[in-house]
């Protein structure tokens, strides 16, 4: 008898959790106000869907911001943890010995310039309209778009919703601002699925870099947000398929960011041994601190149209591996372009790939000189 009760209990057991299954399909379903699909992204790993704490998140979301809870939620609970993008967010496990020149080496070569010509050549009038609109110059548009993607030839293979949520709910905890840089991924899931939402988009159709940078100019969602612009005026933003929202997209950045019409980037700088007081020139880093005076009355030397110069300069230094450093005194400008990507040596090969563009086009490969 007892054999029997414990058999009908099993039994039952079973039916109600078939049934459960039964509903919990039917739920995932049906239609909601945007599609969501699986996507067939290079993600392994578990779904979000099984993280209380990523639920939680799905929920206050849409609360915030008056989205449908059941997409909000399939959305985030269908994302999954991407191995590669963790592991990529690790912080180094040897130290790395930086190098301008190798570095320079991997953006400034014949592909790119070529590359650069084409471009520039193909949406001339855009560039010179984003100049005129902005005050920033082509080849400086120019360069960033090649530094990020070679023009649009490679735009990243992540899912965005994978690598949003990887480094929103489980951002490497060995990296010093582990905690910071969670909350900041969560916001541009934020932003993101905000924005999926508008355009009644699929948020598992974009793909991106593993931090979920998007497009030919790898904006994120917070950046496209603020700063993407409908440049070619036909309604809607695309960064992936028009170069003129692109370009416009990228002026409109640096403009928010204070970029000022006519100054230059930067300027050669050598040094008075006699009077140089390194640690001091270096101590702000590449925040420009520095008037002319009282620049050069800390070694630093300038000559032409450098001593003419009316804003504060800043001593960017270069690493060369086992070789000397590489100096340039660098303007407000190049601060700018250091808001795009936090490296001054990323800033210096956007600056030289759009010089060796527009130099190409000046000779014989077309009509402009990038200003």
């Amino acid at each position: 008898m007892t054999i029997q009760i414990r058999s009908l209990r099993f039994k039952i057991a079973l039916f109600f959790i078939a049934a459960s299954a039964c509903l919990a399909s039917a739920e995932a379903a049906k239609p909601l106000k945007n599609k969501v699909s699986a996507g067939t992204g290079q993600s392994q790993g578990p779904l979000y869907a099984t993280r209380e704490d990523a639920m939680h998140f799905a929920d206050d979301l849409a609360s915030r911001r008056n989205l449908d809870p059941a997409w909000v939620r399939q959305a985030i609970g269908q994302s999954r943890f991407n191995p590669t993008v963790s592991r990529l967010m690790q912080p180094p496990t040897k130290t790395f010995v930086k190098n301008w020149r190798a570095y320079r080496s991997r953006f400034i070569d014949p592909v790119r310039i070529r590359a650069g010509v084409d471009f520039w050549q193909a949406n001339r009038s855009s560039l010179a309209r984003a100049e005129a609109d902005y005050g920033v110059p082509a080849e400086i548009i120019v360069g960033i778009i090649g530094v990020e993607t070679i023009y649009g030839r490679n735009t990243g293979s992540f899912r965005v919703m994978d690598s949003l949520a990887t480094l929103a709910f489980d951002f490497p905890a060995s990296h010093a601002r582990a905690k910071e840089r969670s909350d900041y991924f969560k916001g541009e899931i934020e932003q993101f699925l905000a924005m999926q939402s508008r355009r009644n988009a699929d948020p598992f159709k974009p793909l991106g870099s593993y931090a979920g940078a998007m497009g030919m100019p790898q904006f994120m969602p917070s950046s496209q947000a603020r700063h993407a612009v409908d440049f070619d005026g036909d309604g809607t933003i695309d960064l992936w398929n028009s170069p003129a929202d692109v370009i416009g997209s990228v002026a409109s950045y640096f403009k928010a960011y204070g970029w000022q019409p006519g100054m230059p980037t930067h300027y050669p700088v050598s040094f008075d041994a006699s009077r140089l007081d390194m640690d001091a020139l270096m101590a702000p880093d590449i925040l420009p601190t520095f008037g002319v005076p009282s620049f050069m009355a800390k070694g630093a030397v300038l000559e032409g149209p450098a001593l003419e110069h009316q804003g504060p300069l800043a001593l960017v230094e270069l690493l060369n591996g086992p070789d000397a450093p590489s100096y340039v005194a660098g303007t407000e400008n190049f601060y700018v372009i250091t808001r795009y990507n936090w490296s001054s040596y990323y800033a210096l090969s956007v600056i030289e790939l759009g010089r060796e563009v527009a130099q190409a086009m000046g000779n014989g490969n077309g009509n402009g000189n990038g200003r």
